[in-house]
């Protein structure tokens, strides 16, 4: 029996190759077709039992649209029809919703106006969206933890500007990338309730098709959908759907930023963490000895989606008078894409550095690279109060031109000058140049970080 072709997607987001590497069907099915329409209805219904108990319509009337109003019952072909044709789908259901519920059916959308309705549904899927994020970013940062804790102590060398600095611990790496993700756990928090607010004003904001009971209708409007009540109409004032996907694009940018740490690691030359191995994973169709971080160029690749998306909803706050004749529809393809693609992102940084490989070996091995140099800095501030900084400065940086030019180790170049070994006996230099005991406040910086807020061990 031959199986149907799924209908042709167009996206990685509803690709059947790429969703579930750049998304995830829980996100997915939050800002599905289906689950918009079920909340478009769900506020409809809302609005009815918000109007009935502001006596603004009988009680049994909300209760017949409570009970006939059936997403199952819809035409779908007529409501796509309808909506390419309106421009908008609210106008469309409203029709079909009206004849399921009969005489009460008159009742249907009382005072409302189209934006209320989608507004407050993409706030509840925001809403979703915003507890699925949380939940990822939550178990993301008890790994992050982990390995923090892990390798406290793991010395590697530290890199700026992609050379060997000084050295650190792969446990102040961690921590750093930890850090980063709780600020923005305190975020995600700090922007619920500016953003999860409803939004009921009718035509143009002021509530005036429900005279005296306007305002009363909003907030048990609010009430019944558990959101907050705006203090003003936000038709046109969009910064919290704005502020929603600038912070997805801010959890992103993190996300890419150890993305862009990990696939350098794991790079042939550093070769220091590995993803995790699964066979077949990261395979290359020509060469049988690759292993791809498959994980981190995606987290990456989202990473910059998320920003561009970013850019669109600041560009759409900037709306014309009391509603917009087109920045709006941006948000209808940034917000949804945006929750997709960080999801995807958080899954991927979930399994690669929930099993990441770390070669403790190899960052020792790496961090003898430079044959001591890496700490020319720590014997120079153990001679300074000797010689003084300057002098101490030149008689270092003369031993480096020495291992530079001639070979050896920073230790058997020291150990020739007569200026050192009159401080400093040759257990002494070497003590100086062992990479692991110049570590400065790596590890106490892991302390903190882990003390900061408090965790599940």
């Amino acid at each position: 029996m031959t199986r149907p072709i799924p209908a042709p997607a167009t996206t990685v987001i509803d690709s059947l190759l790429f969703r579930d590497a750049f998304g995830t069907p829980a996100m997915r099915a939050v800002f599905s077709d289906h689950a918009l329409i079920r909340r478009f209805i769900e506020v409809e219904v809302a609005l009815a039992k918000a109007e009935a108990a502001c006596g603004v319509i009988p009680a049994e009337v909300a209760d017949e649209i409570a009970a006939r109003c059936s997403f199952e019952a819809l035409d779908f072909d007529l409501l796509r029809h309808e909506t390419d044709n309106v421009g908008y789908p609210i106008l469309p259901l409203v029709h079909q919703l009206v004849k399921q519920c009969g005489e009460a059916g008159r009742f249907v959308h009382w005072g409302a106006t189209t934006q209320d309705i989608m507004d407050t549904a993409n706030v509840l899927q925001v809403r979703a969206g915003l507890d699925l994020v949380s939940a990822d970013v939550d178990a993301l940062r008890r790994i992050l933890a982990d390995l923090s804790r892990r390798h406290r102590d793991t010395p590697m060398a530290g890199r700026t500007h992609l050379q060997q600095a000084l050295p650190i611990t792969f446990g102040y790496k961690a921590a750093i990338w930890l850090a980063a993700l709780d600020r923005h756990a305190g975020r995600l928090a700090q922007v619920r309730p500016r953003v999860l607010v409803g939004s009921f004003a009718g035509a143009a904001g002021t509530l005036a098709s429900l005279g005296e009971h306007g305002l009363a209708v909003q907030e048990a409007l609010c009430r019944e959908l558990d959101l907050g009540v705006p203090v003003s109409t936000w038709h046109v004032a969009r910064d919290g759907f704005a502020e929603v996907v600038t912070l997805l694009a801010l959890i992103a940018g993190s996300l890419g930023k150890i993305a862009l740490d990990v696939m350098i690691m794991a790079s042939t030359e550093f070769a220091e963490v590995y993803e995790p191995f699964v066979t077949g994973r990261g395979a290359s169709s020509t060469m049988p000895q690759k292993r791809n971080p498959i994980s981190s160029e995606l987290m990456l690749a989202a990473a910059k989606g998320v920003r561009q998306q970013a850019g669109l909803m600041l560009d759409a706050m900037v709306q014309d008078f009391e509603r917009a004749t087109g920045p709006w529809h941006a948000e209808w393809m940034a917000i949804p894409e945006s929750f997709v693609l960080i999801a995807g992102a958080l899954h991927q940084a979930k399994f690669a550095l929930g099993g990441l490989i770390v070669d403790e070996a190899q960052m020792r091995r790496n961090l003898g690279l430079s044959r001591g140099l890496i700490v020319a800095e720590a014997v120079m501030m153990a001679l300074a109060p000797h010689t003084g900084r300057q002098a101490a400065h030149d008689l270092v940086y003369a031993a480096c031109r020495v291992v530079n030019e001639r070979g050896g180790t920073l230790a058997e170049a020291l150990a020739a000058v007569p200026e050192v070994t009159e401080h400093f006996d040759r257990a002494a230099i070497d003590h100086l140049t062992d990479p692991a005991k110049y570590l400065g406040a790596a590890p106490q910086m892991v302390d903190r970080v882990l003390a900061s807020v408090p965790r599940d061990r």
